[in-house]
């Protein structure tokens, strides 16, 4: 939801006709899929990352307008947290100067934001959760100061009606409450974007939902959460009830959540965003003045402003996307499992994987969603985010089986052989899948380098358990900047 919005309050009456509107967007979408106005020959991907500041101890820096105003460029933007930036890098073609000139771009943007940033002294942290972050952090005076964000924390609570409760069982036990949507910007992602074509729109978005385990799996960079040691991606617990509008009552009537897996393979887009109105609430019912039909009609094409700003507040875990870019409209499966870092050299290796893998498991025969529940998915997700690289995840054909032996017999291989068909060079896709395999040959990923060190030092150190975090930390974002995927990275 990266619309600005003003603040307001809502009248019945703006419910009432954001409801129509979105229904007059939904059969305007539909009726521009029939006559495949689409744009899909020159499809792209995208990347966004989300980041943490921290100051010169590496304790959370409430300093976001502060660094937007030093950096003075469009690509970043706020959060929701105070604590928290967005950089959105550039579209382009998968295989367009190679992942050698994608990397140089990430890291010189960040390197950019980096000297920036230090000049209001602030610094940037990629990771997660960040592990120096405390329950005090993230109160009311840590929300973000643009609008959308206040104007949607007051709606979440106006739907929910009582304080979110938030608990995770790991390796510690974490039982608390919060009067604000604030410990959302606890977590910090990377987002794969996958432009497609409507036709191949339900083949990609199922692929994506059928490895989200296997992705959290090998990305997992989350363990620390208000000093606590809970999941290995404790990002994927704490985002599910950190917006969750749904009382205990209302949660076992089983309504859905707003923080949604989904409930089944579909067979087209227009599926997502039919339930988007079907099953969810609108939370900003702010209607656009345009008429998507007469628009459509007129030889424009619309926004559909009411259709996208629903589903920017519906936190799908694989989203669909509707944008207009150039006078054309086209369509995005946008990939949201993964935290944040720990290296760019990281992230490109997981998209790498994701693209890969996504393109071969489309171009299989038999599909693996035709022979997968939708439910062994879903819990494939909760199972690698409790449990990351030592997980065990269901595949079919195999049966359980740790997550490193399945991308090493079976998934790493059709992801070479989906980046071979992207048009990727040997020279390219192996040193980035190099990094994948190499996590699952020594099992280390950033949650377990973060939580071994902090081990490490907590027994070695006479130190208090947040300053063992905060060292921890500390050593993190230097070896972040060094650039070295985090298999690599020593404890000591």
């Amino acid at each position: 939801m990266g619309r600005d919005v003003p603040a307001l309050v809502f009248t019945r009456d703006d419910r009432r006709r954001y409801r129509n509107k979105m229904q007059d967007c939904l059969d305007t979408f539909a009726l521009m899929l029939r006559e495949a106005r689409f744009e899909s020959e020159r499809p792209q991907v995208g990347l966004e990352i989300e980041l943490n500041l921290v100051d010169g101890a590496a304790e959370p820096a409430m300093r976001s307008t502060d660094v937007l105003e030093a950096i003075a460029d469009p690509a970043w933007s706020s959060e929701l947290g105070r604590f928290n930036l967005e950089i959105n890098i550039p579209p382009r073609r998968l295989t367009a100067g190679g992942p050698d000139a994608w990397e140089q771009e990430i890291r010189d943007a960040l390197n950019h934001a980096e000297e920036r940033a230090a000049q209001v002294g602030a610094h940037l942290a990629m990771v997660g959760i960040l592990p120096t972050l405390r329950q005090k952090d993230v109160g009311e005076a840590a929300l973000s100061e643009n609008p959308r964000y206040r104007l949607l924390n007051e709606q979440v609570f106006a739907a929910r009606g009582e304080d979110l409760r938030i608990a995770v069982d790991g390796v510690d036990r974490l039982r608390t409450y919060a009067d604000t949507i604030t410990p959302e910007a606890a977590c910090t992602s990377t987002q794969f974007h996958l432009q497609v074509s409507p036709d191949e729109f339900a083949g990609y978005w199922n692929a994506a939902q059928a490895i989200a385990g296997v992705q959290v799996a090998l990305a997992a960079n989350s363990p620390f959460l208000f000093g606590k040691e809970l999941w290995r991606e404790t990002r994927i617990p704490l985002f599910e009830q950190a917006t969750d509008t749904r009382p205990e009552e209302i949660k076992v009537q089983g309504v859905r959540p707003r923080v949604w897996f989904g409930e089944r393979w579909i067979t087209s887009v227009f599926d997502l965003f039919e339930e988007n109105l079907r099953y969810f609430p609108a939370l900003l019912p702010l209607c656009d003045d345009q008429d998507p039909r007469e628009t459509l009609e007129g030889g424009d094409i619309p926004e559909l402003a009411e259709l996208t700003l629903h589903n920017g507040t519906i936190y799908r875990w694989n989203r669909p996307v509707y944008a207009v870019a150039h006078d054309r409209p086209h369509l995005r499966v946008e990939n949201r499992v993964l935290p944040a870092g720990p290296t760019v050299a990281d992230v490109l290796a997981n998209g790498a994987f994701y693209y890969g893998l996504t393109r071969a498991l489309v171009e299989e025969e038999r599909p693996v969603w035709s022979r997968m529940s939708f439910a062994a998915a879903e819990d494939n997700l909760h199972t690698a985010a409790r449990h990351g690289i030592d997980a065990l995840l269901y595949w079919p054909g195999m049966g359980e089986v740790p997550a490193a032996e399945l991308v090493l017999r079976r998934l790493l291989p059709l992801a070479h052989r989906g980046l071979e068909w992207s048009g990727m060079d040997a020279q390219w896709r192996e040193p980035l899948l190099g990094i994948i395999e190499q996590r699952c040959v020594t099992g280390r990923n950033g949650a377990v380098w973060q939580s071994e060190m902090f081990h490490r030092i907590d027994a070695t150190a006479r130190v208090t358990r947040h300053e063992a975090l905060r060292r921890m930390t500390r050593q993190y974002i230097d070896y972040m900047h060094l650039n070295a995927p985090a298999h690599t990275w020593p404890v000591d």
